[in-house]
Formats: C-alpha cells, sequence, structure tokens
C-alpha cells in the first residue's frame, strides 16, 4: 500500500464536494489515507493554531459530518492550510499520489469550464491530478447517481495514447490508466487518434512518409500501439484491453468517449515554452470539455531536469 495521501482540495462548492466523494472512492480503492484541505486567502494569527489542524474551519466542519455519514475509510486528515490557492494545492503534489479537484470552485462565472486552480494544479502538480467535472458539463444530461453523489460507473477507463511521440520508455500515463482499470476491475479502451489526410510539414520528425496509403499508415500505427501496450498487458493481465485507431481529432474523440467512461487519461505533455500553462493541447481541451473525471498524469521522465553539458 502506498502511504502517500489522496488529497482533495475544497472549497465548500458543490464541485469541490463532487471531487471530495470521487478523492474517497480513491482512497478507499487503493487502501491509501485521505487528506481533505481547504486553501483559506489569508488567516488570522488568533486561528492560525488552529488551521493546520483542520480545526474551526466551517468548511472541513461540514464535510467531515458528511464523511462520516458514508463509507469507513482506512485514514482521513483535514487540514486548513493559508496562502495562494493556485500556487498551496499544486505543491501538494509533492506529498500525494493523486490530487483531486473539482472543475471549478467558488469564483469565476457560472459557465466558467475550469477554475484556475484545476489548470494550475493540471499544469504543476508532482502528483497526477484527477478534476471531476459537474455532471451537466456542457449541456449533459446529469446520470442517475448513487447515495455517495456519484454516477454509476460504466465499468470503462478511456487511455488517450500518441505511439508516433511516445518515449520508449516508461509511460507514466498508460501506467497510471492500467492500475486504475486494475482497480475498477474496468475495461481499459486505448484510444489512438490521427489526422488523415496528413497535413503537416515534412519537416517535422514525427510525421511518417507521406508516399503511403490511409491503410498502410494505420497497419503501421496499430504495430506501434500493440507494441506500446505490450508490457503493460503482461504487467496487468487481468486488466481487458480495447484497443482503437480513429480517424479523428484526438481531444474531440476523447471527450465523445468521455460520455460513456468513468475516468478519462490523459499525459501531461508538457510544450516547452517558458511561460503560461505548461499543457499539451490534448489535455488542456480534455480538461475543459470532457464530461467524466479527468485524470492528466505528468511523465517522469519529461519532468527531470536538463542534465548539465559535460565538461
Amino acid at each position: 500500500m502506498d502511504r502517500l495521501p489522496v488529497i482533495v482540495g475544497v472549497d465548500g462548492s458543490p464541485d469541490s464536494e463532487r471531487a471530495l466523494y470521487w478523492a474517497a472512492e480513491a482512497a478507499r480503492l487503493r487502501s491509501a489515507p485521505l487528506q481533505v484541505v481547504h486553501v483559506w486567502p489569508y488567516v488570522t494569527s488568533a486561528r492560525a493554531a488552529d488551521a493546520e489542524a483542520g480545526t474551526g474551519d466551517a468548511v472541513l466542519e461540514e464535510l467531515r459530518a458528511k464523511l462520516a455519514a458514508g463509507p469507513e475509510l482506512p485514514e482521513v486528515e483535514f487540514r486548513s492550510l493559508s496562502g495562494l490557492t493556485d500556487v498551496i494545492l499544486p505543491g501538494l503534489g509533492e506529498q500525494a499520489q493523486l490530487l483531486v479537484l473539482g472543475s471549478r470552485g467558488r469564483g469565476g462565472f457560472a459557465s466558467l469550464l475550469l477554475g484556475s486552480n484545476g489548470m494550475a494544479c493540471a499544469a504543476h502538480s508532482a502528483a497526477p491530478v484527477v478534476v471531476v467535472p459537474r455532471p451537466d458539463r456542457g449541456g449533459a444530461r446529469p446520470e442517475a447517481a448513487d447515495e455517495g453523489g456519484s454516477a454509476r460507473p460504466h465499468g470503462r477507463v478511456v487511455l488517450g495514447i500518441d505511439p508516433t511521440t511516445e518515449e520508449a520508455g516508461e509511460s507514466s500515463a498508460i501506467d497510471f490508466a492500467f492500475q486504475e482499470a486494475a482497480r475498477r476491475g474496468a475495461v481499459l479502451q486505448a484510444v489512438a487518434a490521427y489526422m488523415w489526410p496528413m497535413a503537416v510539414p515534412v519537416a517535422f520528425d514525427y510525421v511518417v512518409a507521406y508516399d503511403t496509403t490511409q491503410r498502410e499508415y494505420e497497419d503501421t500505427l496499430g504495430k506501434q500501439v500493440s507494441a506500446l501496450l505490450a508490457r503493460y498487458r503482461e504487467r496487468y493481465p487481468d486488466v481487458p484491453v480495447e484497443a482503437e485507431l480513429v480517424p479523428a481529432d484526438a481531444a474531440g474523440q476523447l471527450v465523445e468517449e468521455s460520455r460513456r467512461s468513468d475516468l478519462v487519461v490523459v499525459g501531461r505533455h508538457r510544450r516547452r515554452l517558458p511561460i503560461g500553462p505548461r499543457l499539451g493541447s490534448v489535455a488542456h481541451a480534455v480538461l475543459l470539455h470532457a464530461l467524466c473525471p479527468i485524470a492528466v498524469v505528468p511523465e517522469a521522465v519529461r519532468e527531470e531536469a536538463p542534465k548539465a553539458a559535460a565538461e
């Protein structure tokens, strides 16, 4: 059992309460501690001593009572912290095996698809981040829910992969998706979307040669997908896997699959830019529009600091 906790950020909003229930179930499935964190923009000196212990915080007290009425959890800790939320929460990823948030909190406007804290955590957290969207996001009709407030499961975890850019080494996102499917007894659906006809300049090193047919390209891509998933199939032999090649926009296809899935998993795939949210375009779009919870997983290899040049 990984003793790092599942950490969920709450602020008293309905979105954060949905995230709390999702995080509680994730902690139960992992037999891991659950840590419930409320970040205040400021805290008075009189409350400073109680804040870290999570006492005297009305938001946490209300959620403490709700969790106590639900299924028993391995261990629960409540923490009230002060500071900039979009700095504090991403930093907690160093202390967590999973960081969970609602798609938006109390701030912003009613039609906001994703709050700034969710974006900051997805872009910068050292741990995988799960964003739990509103059940009516994008005009979707809320599904029937169980007593805990969660949508009834579909038994399916969807993984977005791009075998033309995945590195030969271990993939944190793929491993995470297999683990989640194993925990849930779910089918893992690996989706590799591609655009055809190709319309990218030949100078890009990931482009396959143009003197090929779509069928030949699909065959090559299918072999790459099979090779990419092979080691994980061996590692998780009890996880049923469905691999799908789709001639479509990757983000749009994953959003469509989210309608009938319990979780969509994407790699962070940071842009190599010095400023701005460091998320790939697919992860960014899926965070904004997917209808089920979305896991954004940092790739350990890609997150390493560059090595110093040899003398």
